[in-house]
């Protein structure tokens, strides 16, 4: 599961949307269109589904492997 987000058109950086969805639930959805306050500029970002994308976090198998027990 990962934040959907799109980008700001004044400073060009990715944004939050506030709205979680994995990847392939996303691509399915049907188009839609959304509102968001951009925490970078403060102005409300209208946007449509196809402009916006699923961030999904990375799993960092490093740290994992550090945390897990050894036997």
């Amino acid at each position: 599961m990962g934040m959907i987000m799109v980008k700001c058109p004044q400073s060009g950086r990715a944004i939050p949307t506030g709205l979680k969805s994995d990847r392939e639930t996303f691509l399915r959805s049907i188009v839609f269109f959304g509102n968001t306050l951009c925490p970078v500029c403060q102005a409300n970002h209208n946007w449509f589904a196809r402009e916006a994308w699923v961030e999904e976090p990375v799993i960092r198998t490093i740290e994992v492997a550090r945390t897990a027990p050894t036997y």
